[in-house]
């Protein structure tokens, strides 16, 4: 699959689409071209019905994302302009991430850091690799976190640790991490990559429509309670109901073998 920028690399692999941050020399730091090739490589995902899954990783066996490329920040986020280009950019791959329809999976080996946590919380399901370490130094550099990045991390670990990630800006080890609920597993580095495989293949399994509006309803409560949209949850839940994946998994039932889901 196709690919703006050599340091992103997208590769469809059966149900799985791949994106790789292949920035290793800098511990796979996120340069302004890979912020921007973040929203493409997933529209190119999800507009191939046969991947179920995307599951983001770093190149290297160094790191996940050791943050954005600080190197650029002189000249691209220099004065008032070029700073609100690079936070759009940044703002804009995050979102993507987010809203993507897919199931999203980070799977961690390394450092991950700063924007790499970003990343990573922007995705549904975290797993890491024994010795990874997760932090956000932006105490440390003076700069100030986005709105929407710090809401999702509340949104994982709650006010208190959050507060403490923030305030200390230090470095949290894998185990830390895990008791948080930054990650939902954390596996051998030989484990790693078999254990997101073997989810994915479980999770494109699964009845497509129903994984999505689950995803979506989920995201959904996270809303404040008076911007809930309980139609729209409805809406989702009535063309599970309606598809011809639920008249599939009835008759799949009934006659003892396993469904075969097509996504409509």
């Amino acid at each position: 699959m196709s690919s703006p920028t050599p340091r992103m690399i997208a590769v469809k692999d059966g149900s799985i689409g791949w994106m790789i941050f292949n920035n290793p020399e800098r511990l796979n730091a996120v340069s302004l071209d890979m912020w921007e090739a973040v929203p493409k490589i997933i529209a190119e995902f999800e507009s191939d019905p046969e991947i179920r899954v995307i599951v983001l990783k770093g190149a290297g066996d160094r790191a996940f994302v050791a943050g954005a490329d600080i190197s650029q920040f002189e000249a691209q986020r220099n004065n008032p302009e070029s700073v609100a280009t690079y936070e759009d950019a940044t703002t804009l791959a995050f979102e993507t991430i987010a809203r993507a329809e897919r199931p999203t999976i980070a799977m961690i080996d390394g450092y991950c850091i700063g924007g790499g946590l970003g990343i990573a919380l922007s995705c549904d399901i975290r797993f890491a690799a024994e010795g990874s370490t997760f932090g956000i130094p932006a105490a440390k550099l003076g700069l100030a976190y986005a709105a929407s990045g710090t809401r999702r991390l509340v949104d994982v670990v709650g006010p208190a640790f959050a507060k403490e990630i923030f305030f200390t800006a230090r470095r949290f080890t894998c185990d830390e991490a895990l008791s948080m609920g930054l990650i939902n597993r954390v596996f051998t580095r030989e484990t790693l990559e078999a254990q997101t495989r073997d989810t994915c293949s479980i999770i494109a399994e699964n009845a497509p429509l129903t994984v999505m509006t689950a995803k979506k309803i989920v995201d959904e409560t996270r809303k404040a309670s008076d911007n809930f949209d309980a139609d729209y949850c409805d809406q989702l839940i009535e063309r599970c109901f309606s598809s011809e994946d639920y008249a599939e998994g009835r008759k799949a039932f009934m006659e003892k073998r396993k469904p075969v889901f097509r996504g409509r």
